[in-house]
């Protein structure tokens, strides 16, 4: 996957969830910062 197309859909899906259920707030910001983590550091090996 291409990260510069999976960023997008990943903060999609994140503000979705968050619209439909506001208290799974800090979920979602804390799976999308550990995706993004991971997108990042795949990249660099």
């Amino acid at each position: 996957m291409d990260p510069v197309l999976l960023n997008p859909l990943i903060a999609l899906v994140a503000g979705i969830l968050v619209l439909l259920m506001p208290r799974i707030l800090n979920y979602v910001v804390a799976i999308y910062l550990i995706a993004i983590g991971i997108i990042g550091l795949a990249n660099h090996l």
